[in-house]
C-alpha cells in the first residue's frame, strides 16, 4: 500500500488558503515542512479526503527560452489526467524519501530528485528554485493535492522520457504553450498564465 505525505487542510487555511498560484513560497513551505506539520497517509484514503492535502512537487523545465511539455500516457499514475498535456513532472512524496533525520526539507528534496530520475533522462547540468505553490479546489483531483512548483534551468536541451506515462516530449515557447492552453491540465494552465516571457 503506497503512503503519501500530507498536511491538514486546516494548516493551509491557517497559512492562508488560496485558489490558483501563490508566489510566497517561504511562508508556506517552511511551515508545511516543519516537524509535526506533515505525516504519511495511505494513498487511497488521501485521494478521497479533502480535509488533507497531498504535497506534490511539480517540476517545470526551462532551456533557452522554452519550456518542456508532454502528453500524459495511459500508464500515468493519475488516471484522471490521462491524455492531458502537461508542463509539470509531479509525484507524491513517499516514505522511501526519508533520510536519516526523518521528515522535513531533506526528505522533500530527495523526493524531487527521485521523481525526476524515474521519469526523465536529462543531459547536462541543472539548477532549480521553488517559484510558488498551486491550489485548485475546483476539481476532484485538485481538491486533495497541493502543488509546489520547482523551476529547473537546464544547461542542455537533451531531455528524453524515461517512462511510458510521458509521451510527445518537446520544448515550446510560452506563446506556443498559451496557444494550446485548452489542451493543458489545470495546474499547467495556472503555471502558463503565471509565467513571464
Amino acid at each position: 500500500m503506497e503512503h503519501v505525505l500530507v498536511i491538514t487542510r486546516a494548516l493551509l487555511d491557517q497559512l492562508g488558503s488560496f485558489q490558483g498560484f501563490q508566489p510566497e513560497v517561504d511562508r508556506y513551505l517552511t511551515a508545511m515542512l516543519a516537524p509535526g506539520a506533515n505525516f504519511f497517509m495511505e494513498r487511497p484514503a488521501a485521494e478521497q479526503d479533502p480535509t488533507h492535502k497531498q504535497l506534490i512537487p511539480y517540476s517545470i523545465f526551462h532551456h533557452d527560452g522554452r519550456y518542456l511539455c508532454y502528453t500524459r500516457g495511459g500508464k500515468s499514475g493519475e488516471k484522471r489526467l490521462v491524455s492531458k498535456r502537461s508542463v509539470g513532472i509531479g509525484g507524491h512524496i513517499n516514505p522511501v524519501d526519508q533520510s536519516h533525520d526523518g521528515l522535513g526539507e531533506s526528505m522533500y528534496f530527495n523526493s524531487i530528485e527521485r521523481e525526476i530520475t524515474e521519469e526523465l533522462v536529462i543531459g547536462g547540468t541543472h539548477t532549480q528554485e521553488v517559484i510558488g505553490l498551486i491550489n485548485d479546489d475546483s476539481s476532484e483531483v485538485g481538491s486533495v493535492h497541493l502543488g509546489v512548483v520547482h523551476r529547473f534551468e537546464l544547461s542542455s536541451g537533451e531531455v528524453r522520457s524515461n517512462e511510458d506515462a510521458i509521451q510527445d516530449l518537446q520544448f515550446y515557447t510560452l506563446a506556443e504553450l498559451r496557444a494550446m492552453r485548452d489542451q493543458l491540465e489545470t495546474w499547467s494552465q495556472i503555471i502558463v498564465d503565471h509565467l513571464k516571457a
